[in-house]
């Protein structure tokens, strides 16, 4: 019988996956995962009652349980990560790092070192070896944080939730009598919780007052912090009246904010940019037509893919998108497929 791990978070999507892979016949083992505990900015983290959660799974399902703490790690390779990348005007995306960094690499090795056949979360992918494939489920679908896994490793990952909707994972849930069949989804930040950004960055950056500037050279407004803010970012910038203004640039080094109120600017609106630091599941032919995402759940974008120096690739969007982030990923597909992507510069 083979033996897999699987991540239970003490939701209802994991708990599912390891009900599914319980009655296919595999051998479960449930683990979770303690990557942070910290409460922050007066939020309370709630690490305790997910783990409570994920423990009455396993004893429901009759299977093994641990728990992995891996806070050092998940502190060092995400949250720094994050912070670094705020700090320098940037957009980082925790979750894509943390299922690169934590979940399918150091979970990933220690589930094998333990004696494991395959590891399974409750991701919404469809997973082959050297091929990661879009959900069935299109709204729920995670490939766009799951595009930096090491294509090497995919003959050991399982995703049971691949080819289930949504509302199937909740019947199943009631049909299995899970205990956390009702419990609602995760939100917020990976693994913090629901936490606005603002608050949690502002525990290791201290703020700073600064100007906000308009596209004109006009001081049109103060801020606490460059840091706190994002390309295309609209809303919680405290300017009154008139158009709503847009974010399009973020100088850290001078603490300074420019914004503008028109929707169509060059300055907002992008057509190229270049993706740096590339995980690739399949080759990239550059006479080929692609789908390019620039963050989750944006629309798919027509694009052609061309090779520079470096390792750097150029995306040449067809029509112009709005507020492209460096920082945050671009991942390319194909044919319902991930091809792979990287970190927009």
């Amino acid at each position: 019988m083979k033996k897999v791990y699987v991540g239970l978070s003490g939701g209802v999507d994991s708990a599912v996956s390891a009900a599914l892979l319980k009655e296919s016949g595999y051998e479960v083992h449930g683990i979770f995962m303690k990557n942070w505990s910290r409460n922050i900015g007066g939020h309370k983290c709630l690490w305790q009652d997910d783990l409570a959660s994920a423990r009455s799974v396993a004893a429901h399902l009759q299977i093994p349980f641990e728990i992995y703490d891996f806070e050092k790690e998940y502190f060092e390779q995400v949250a720094e990560y994050m912070i670094t990348t705020y700090k320098k005007g940037l957009t980082p995306n925790p979750d894509v790092m943390c299922n690169q960094k934590i979940k399918f690499d150091t979970f990933y090795h220690k589930c094998l070192q333990q004696g494991a056949d395959y590891v399974a979360t409750g991701h919404y992918a469809k997973i082959e070896p050297g091929r990661l494939g879009v959900a069935r489920d299109s709204s729920k679908d995670q490939t766009y944080f799951l595009y930096r896994i090491n294509p090497d490793i995919s003959d050991k990952i399982l995703f049971p939730l691949g080819d289930i909707e949504k509302s199937e994972v909740r019947e199943l849930a009631k049909k299995y009598n899970l205990p956390n069949y009702s419990r609602k989804d995760s939100q917020g930040l990976c693994f913090v919780g629901n936490v606005p950004m603002k608050d949690f960055l502002s525990e290791f950056i201290k703020p700073k007052k600064g100007h906000i500037m308009d596209d004109e050279g006009r001081e049109v407004g103060e801020h606490n912090g460059a840091f706190t803010f994002t390309i295309g970012q609209r809303h919680g910038l405290g300017i009154g009246g008139g158009l709503p203004y847009f974010v399009y640039k973020i100088d850290t080094s001078n603490n300074i904010v420019y914004v503008t109120t028109d929707e169509n600017s060059d300055l907002l609106n992008k057509k190229e940019f270049i993706i740096n630091d590339c995980v690739w599941w399949s080759d990239i032919d550059e006479k080929n037509d692609y789908l390019v995402r620039v963050r989750y759940r944006s629309e798919l974008k027509e694009a052609k893919i061309s090779k520079i120096t470096g390792g750097s690739y150029r995306v040449e969007l067809t029509k112009k998108e709005r507020a492209i982030a460096p920082g945050q990923s671009a991942v390319i597909y194909k044919d319902g497929c991930v091809v792979g992507g990287g970190i927009i510069n």
